[in-house]
């Protein structure tokens, strides 16, 4: 059985803006001891219902993987590319949700 970290009661963390056809995304991830990605919260600004419970699913799903020691390579290429809604934010497309975090997560080693 794959162990799950324990959240520490506090983390550092990045928090990023992408532009999606839903609205803007913002994404934050906090970072270990190590400075490695261990959890993802997302937020759809302005929305509620459906939009917003898929992405708080995939958030979960995700934090869950990271926390397991799911390689951050292997969820980035998992999400990436997903494609619902796309738009444009500072000449980077933004496919989906999923591919916002996908970028956030990517955009760590930047």
């Amino acid at each position: 059985m794959t162990t799950i970290s324990n959240r520490p009661a506090s983390l550092p963390s990045v928090t990023e803006r992408l532009r999606s056809g839903h609205g803007n995304i913002y994404v934050t991830i906090t970072l270990d001891e190590d400075g490695q990605p261990f959890e993802v919260f997302p937020f759809l600004g302005k929305a509620g219902g459906c939009d917003y419970a898929n992405l708080e699913a995939v958030g979960r799903l995700v934090s869950m993987l990271l926390r397991a020691g799911v390689e951050v390579a292997e969820v980035v290429d998992q999400l990436s590319g997903i494609t619902c809604c796309p738009s444009w934010d500072e000449g980077d497309q933004i496919r989906s949700a999923p591919d916002a975090i996908a970028k956030a997560l990517s955009r760590l080693d930047d």
